[in-house]
């Protein structure tokens, strides 16, 4: 166990985090059973009271998860000086078993506490909470993922030992060993050129499509999905030797160092809140027929479909140009 700030934060914020969401859930259980707009009883009005104090400590927590991951992306790369063979965060996250299903975990809590906030967003926008039931409903899914992952972040940092012998990403990522990323390393890189330029030009295409016309939003946002999936897996494979300008080098994680500029941070703060905001378009389509949303949901769609183009395409745009000016030509 380390006890660096970083650690701490994280202990601390995992805490927090996990202790507004029991009693949030606990909360969101009664509005779920008892909750009828229509009824004047006290049980009702209790519940009108609650739920805005509710919405509030959740809106808090979840804007502290979002952070969270990127602080822990960061504490695990500062790390990597005290274990033999660690160069990056790769080798920090391969100390014990735990590392790379924490990071896992959090990129899944990172795109669904984010969904909860748009969706709650879009709930203050109608005068009747039309969408309370849909939200809490979403909250008791994401809770037990939370506190999975604040016990397992406990027994990460716990399990740190300073004499393990660690890996690192250059015997990670290289298409001899045994995965996914080595089955990714070994696609010729023509094809994942073609198909992450195709789902990127895709998914903008169906992202102007549904900010002119309103049409199409689940396709956008199920092509928002898979070219968040195709962006990760073609950084791996082509992406990223043009920053490292090394064609052996696919690691995703020294991007993040001091060395590059930290552009990774930028790269995937881009890549995951563009297709957070991209998700959100298809998560608020069923909703559109409410009638206190009428007017105020297609604005708050294509304010998000707006975000996500905007930032896909500047990745695309950053990635394009590190592949035409890097030194290395392959």
């Amino acid at each position: 166990m380390f006890f660096k700030p970083g650690i701490i934060a994280l202990f601390i914020s995992s805490l927090l985090i996990s202790g507004m969401l029991l009693y949030a859930s606990f909360s969101g259980a009664l509005i779920l059973r008892y909750w009828d707009i229509n009824s004047g009883s006290e049980t009702q009005l209790w519940l009108e009271r609650k739920t805005y104090l509710i919405s509030t400590i959740i809106g808090y927590a979840f804007v502290f998860q979002l952070f969270s991951f990127f602080l822990f992306i960061y504490t695990a790369d500062t790390l990597h000086p005290f274990f033999t063979g660690a160069m990056c965060a790769v080798g920090s996250l391969n100390v014990n078993q735990w590392g790379f299903p924490l990071v896992m975990l959090k990129i899944i809590t990172f795109l669904l506490a984010g969904l909860w906030l748009i969706i709650n967003f879009a709930d203050n926008r109608g005068y009747d909470y039309p969408l309370i039931k849909a939200k809490y409903l979403l909250l008791l899914v994401i809770a037990p993922l939370i506190l999975t992952e604040t016990i397992i972040q406990a027994k990460y940092f716990l399990g740190l030992n300073p004499e393990v012998i660690t890996s690192c990403c250059g015997s990670l990522f290289t298409a001899d060993t045994k995965g996914v990323a080595s089955e990714i390393i070994s696609l010729p890189l023509p094809v994942m050129e073609i198909t992450f330029y195709a789902a990127m030009i895709g998914a903008l295409t169906l992202g102007v499509v549904f900010y002119r016309t309103g049409a199409m939003g689940y396709g956008f946002s199920v092509a928002i999905l898979l070219t968040l999936l195709i962006s990760i897996a073609s950084f791996i494979s082509f992406i990223s030797i043009y920053f490292y300008e090394l064609p052996t080098h696919h690691c995703p994680f020294c991007i993040l160092q001091q060395e590059y500029g930290y552009i990774g941070y930028c790269l995937y703060l881009l890549l995951l809140v563009g297709g957070l905001a991209g998700m959100g378009v298809g998560l608020l389509m069923p909703f559109r027929h409410i009638p206190s949303l009428k007017a105020t949901l297609p604005t708050i769609q294509k304010h998000l479909a707006l975000t996500s183009i905007s930032f896909y395409l500047l990745f695309t745009a950053i990635a394009t140009f590190q592949i035409i000016f890097s030194n290395l030509k392959m």
